[in-house]
Order: structure tokens, then sequence, then C-alpha cells
């Protein structure tokens, strides 16, 4: 499966992240890898029909670096990778900011495309994080989603 370990890069944080920086980073790590795919999440405006003006996002700290990580060496596990970086964004966010980064590099697209793919499903359904939106004036946590686990479980055959 793996030739050598990737370059793995965890990233729990506040601030805001510069896509086309980490695009480079995992295009630098090495010309031998012919693909790299991107994730980009973003928080969107509406969720159940309601109209949302911002999300907060809380992390058990340790914890979650530690999860996320777990999560990287399972993907190099299945697939051949050069680099992976994950970016989880933590605190207030307001509409159309950016929450998630993933990015994989490797020498086919089909591995990039299914480690990408991989890592977010489990992210949504894995990772401790804890999501508040602030819809029309209240608050609500939101749970995980059925599609999100459903989605999560095909990568257990």
């Amino acid at each position: 499966m793996v030739e050598s370990a990737p370059l793995i890069n965890i990233i729990v944080q506040q601030a805001d992240f510069d896509h086309a920086q980490e695009y480079q980073r995992l295009k630098d790590h090495g010309s031998q890898y012919g693909a790299i795919v991107t994730f980009t999440g973003l928080v969107r405006d509406m969720n159940l029909g309601e109209s949302v003006s911002g999300l907060f996002l809380e992390h058990y700290p340790g914890m979650t670096e530690k999860v996320l990580n777990d999560l990287a060496k399972q993907a190099a596990q299945k697939w051949s990778l050069g680099a992976m970086t994950i970016i989880h964004r933590v605190g207030q966010l307001a509409i159309n900011q950016q929450i998630v980064f993933v990015g994989v590099s490797s020498k086919h697209r089909s591995e990039a495309f299914e480690a990408c793919q991989f890592l977010m499903d489990f992210l949504k359904t894995n990772a401790p994080f804890w999501k508040k939106e602030l819809r029309q004036g209240s608050e609500h946590w939101i749970q995980k989603k059925q599609s999100d686990e459903l989605a999560a479980q095909k990568w257990d055959t």
C-alpha cells in the first residue's frame, strides 16, 4: 500500500486559512504526486428551512488533534498518499466563512478523491467538534445527521 509515510498536517485554530497557500504546501511536497484534491467547507445561511446567522464551534483541545491525526493515519493505510492537511476552525464564524479544509496529494486522482472523501466522512461523524447554530435569535446545537453516518459506514467494507 504505502511506500513511505505521508506528511500529515493537522491544525485546529480560530483564525481563517488561505486555501491557495494550503494547496501550494501540498503541491510543494513532491513532484511525484500527480493529484491534489481539496475540500473546503463554508458556513451556510440556511439549515432545516431556517435562516442561519452564524455558527459557533467548540472542541476538546488535545483530543481533537489526536482524533484527526489517527484519522489521517487510517487514510494513509488505505491509500498511497504524499501529504494530507486537515484544518478545522473553532470559535464564532459568520455566514460564508471557511470552516474546514481537507487536502490530499497522491500519485493518482482516484486515491486522492477517495482519501479526501474518507477524511471528510469521518471528520463529520467522529471528530470531537460541537456546533451551535444561531438561527433567528435563538441558538441550536447541531446533531449528527443520519446521512453523514451512512456516508461513513460505506468505508467499513
